[in-house]
């Protein structure tokens, strides 16, 4: 249901844009949003997005990530400036939208972002 492309390995300080794409399945959309997974640590949540557009961050991220959303694409993308070390993990989009059956939560395969120091 869910595409994300845009991980890889960058060095310390430099960026890298996620993108996370809905497939025509999903015909409407309310929040969206990034997760990430570090090995041996809890998925924890990176940002979100309302439908309205407000979005929220982990405090971690405050002031080098970025959340948007494209709704005519259904596409919902993640700007991180200044990486860190300490942001490699693995990135899970999300998505509460609504398919034939009913609202859902809908989930991205993940993609690696590894930094370096």
């Amino acid at each position: 249901q869910l595409v994300e492309s845009g991980g890889g390995l960058v060095q310390a300080g430099g960026s890298l844009r996620l993108s996370c794409a809905a497939s025509g399945s999903i015909f409407s959309i309310n929040a969206m949003g990034w997760y990430r997974q570090a090995p041996g640590n809890k998925r924890e949540l990176v940002a979100t997005i309302t439908g309205g557009g407000s979005p929220n961050y982990t405090d971690s991220v405050k002031g080098r990530f970025t959340i948007s959303r494209d709704n005519a694409k259904n596409t919902v993308y993640l700007q991180m400036n200044s990486l860190k070390p300490e942001d490699t993990a693995v990135y899970y989009c999300y998505v509460n939208g609504a398919v034939v059956t009913g609202w859902g939560v809908y989930w991205g395969h993940g993609t690696q972002v590894t930094v370096s120091s």
